[in-house]
């Protein structure tokens, strides 16, 4: 039965769930308060992420966090705050720094992201409209020993998880990457993993949307909702009243503050990423992350992309010239002969990735509304998990049972 189903949030994870929602036959519609061509799902790294099998609350956080406080470039930054919502999820977020929890998460960062990269590869067979893919695996370079020990450790938990990882000392890298000079020790080599341009992909899936016949709200602001017993009947914004039959809540960092209009409770922060673009060649030719410096780097469709840091603060797009130095910089000491000029910093652009308390995200149906499901809170890997999350909301909106058990993910778990 076709239902009129209301999106809120127009990124990867918004338009995902357009997508399958528009195939399965339902009227979509989806609202978001931004322009829609910019913030996260623009300026991430582009990475499809089966490697990432640890999340963002492992051991040995809390105290980096608290090491790196007073340092504005260091690659995860917290700004102090004394803000009860941020303490709150602090809290939650040290409760769930443990090793036996991130050993019960790394199976389900893992099996949500091998899920959704198949459904990437589906679309590129599909081909419902062209974008950048490339399975080329990930390189994690290291340029000091303790570095690489350690990256090693989490690859050998990768590989007892069933993914294909190799040691390579520094001549064996010098074989992925003959074009560029590489200042490293070695790497640890994920065959698993893919990258994309995310801009084109987003702007292909929004025209194909739109021409499939869902409806697009940019630059919209929900406002409020109209509600009747457990249901809600429509979604209010400053332009209009859209009467629905079902809600997705897929608005990234801003899920907690329309949440807290449906009387919910999301725990989620904004962690800001940078990136910078470099429209020059550099001779880099696989995606890697500089490990020390947790930056990323991807070759992408004419230009090589630097990425990273992790500023948990707050809700805003505003540019800090120091972390964009610190990822130039980066990339100088593992490419030395890469240099990011002066202008390609100054067009650097950021994005906010909600983060949860357990680095799992928030998908499903919470208690409280019969016809709402939460899909955000996807931290550093919305653009991987962009079409399993999308895939996922599609079944659980018709009612049928998930492709994955949803328990671990459930919105009402904190």
């Amino acid at each position: 039965m076709s239902k009129r189903v209301t999106i809120i949030g127009g990124g990867i994870v918004g338009l995902s769930c357009a997508y399958y929602l528009n195939k399965q036959g339902h009227e979509v519609r989806v609202i978001d308060k931004s322009a829609m061509n910019e913030g996260a799902s623009y300026v991430n790294a582009g990475y499809i992420t089966p490697s990432h099998i640890i999340p963002l609350s492992a051991p040995g956080m809390i105290s980096k966090g608290l090491k790196w406080m007073t340092d504005s470039a260091s690659p995860f930054y917290v700004k102090p705050r004394l803000d009860r919502t941020f303490l709150k999820w602090a809290w939650q977020f040290k409760q769930s720094a443990t090793a036996a929890k991130v050993q019960r998460a790394i199976p389900l960062i893992r099996d949500i992201n091998l899920f959704s990269r198949e459904l990437y590869e589906a679309l590129k067979a599909e081909q419902p409209f062209p974008f950048h893919y490339q399975r080329n695996g990930l390189l994690m370079l290291c340029n000091t020993e303790k570095g690489l020990e350690e990256e090693w450790h989490v690859a050998q938990q990768a590989q007892q998880a069933g993914l294909d990882v190799s040691l390579l000392d520094a001549a064996g890298v010098k074989e992925y990457e003959p074009d560029v000079a590489l200042d490293i020790t070695g790497a640890v080599y994920f065959d698993c993993d893919a990258h994309m341009s995310p801009e084109p992909f987003m702007e292909g899936m929004q025209a194909y949307l739109v021409e499939k016949g869902v409806e697009i709200r940019s630059e919209e602001t929900v406002s409020g909702f109209d509600l009747q017993g457990d249901r809600i009947k429509a979604v209010t914004t400053e332009q209009g009243r859209y009467p629905t039959d079902e809600v997705v809540l897929a608005a990234g960092a801003w899920s907690p503050m329309v949440a807290k209009q449906l009387k919910l409770s999301i725990p989620v922060q904004p962690g800001k990423g940078y990136r910078i673009n470099v429209e020059r060649p550099t001779g880099i030719k696989m995606p890697s992350i500089l490990v020390e410096s947790k930056v990323a780097v991807t070759p992408m469709e004419g230009f090589t992309r630097f990425a990273g840091t992790m500023e948990l603060g707050e809700l805003n797009h505003r540019i800090n010239p120091v972390r964009v130095q610190a990822i130039a910089d980066a990339a100088k000491k593992f490419y030395p002969s890469v240099e990011v000029e002066e202008q390609e910093k100054l067009q650097a652009a950021c994005g906010l990735r909600p983060c949860t308390p357990d680095g799992l995200p928030y998908i499903g149906r919470p208690a409280r509304w019969q016809n709402l499901v939460v899909a955000t809170g996807h931290a550093m890997m919305g653009w991987s998990l962009g079409p399993g999350t999308g895939k996922l909301v599609g079944e659980l909106v018709d009612g049928v049972r998930p492709s994955l058990d949803l328990a671990a993910y459930h919105p009402d778990r904190f």
